[in-house]
């Protein structure tokens, strides 16, 4: 069983909707969580309206915030919130460029649950076909992204 935490700013849309999709489309395969560099109340309600739209109730799911010590605990980290983590030497941090619906109308959150939902399910093919190594990108420090055009 691989360890997988999916990380955005508030863990009330992006990572929320990710760990629902995990919990019921990879539950065989990997444990499965969720939290935000800076985590809201509650998980967004047209985040869950979404999810009960496409068939998955992820209404006792709750935002947590990520640690940094316990995050060390997971084998990859999917990392949605658009901003770079610090550092860690076990986990595998994926990053994934996905749209924050927060704020936005329902057309928008049903856009970005089916583009999460596509990139959960290659996930989970690749964990199962263990390519999960070739996925790995992580973004350029700063000084690297600066310097890059040299």
């Amino acid at each position: 069983m691989k360890k997988v935490l999916f990380v955005c700013i508030g863990n009330c849309c992006r990572s929320q909707i990710a760990e629902g999709f995990a919990r019921f489309l990879g539950s065989d395969l990997i444990e499965v969580a969720s939290a935000g560099i800076s985590p809201t109340e509650t998980v967004s309600s047209d985040t869950i309206a979404t999810m009960a739209e496409a068939g998955y109730d992820i209404s006792d799911q709750f935002p947590k915030e990520i640690d940094q010590r316990s995050a060390r605990n997971y084998d990859i980290i999917v990392n949605m919130s658009g901003f770079e983590l610090p550092p860690m030497e076990k986990p595998l941090i994926l990053e994934w460029d996905v749209q924050d619906p927060y704020y936005e109308d329902a057309t928008v959150f049903r856009e970005v649950r089916e583009h999460i939902r596509e990139r959960v399910t290659e996930l989970i093919e690749d964990i199962r076909n263990d390519r999960v190594v070739s996925y790995k990108t992580r973004k350029p420090k700063l000084w690297d992204r600066l310097t890059s055009w040299r």
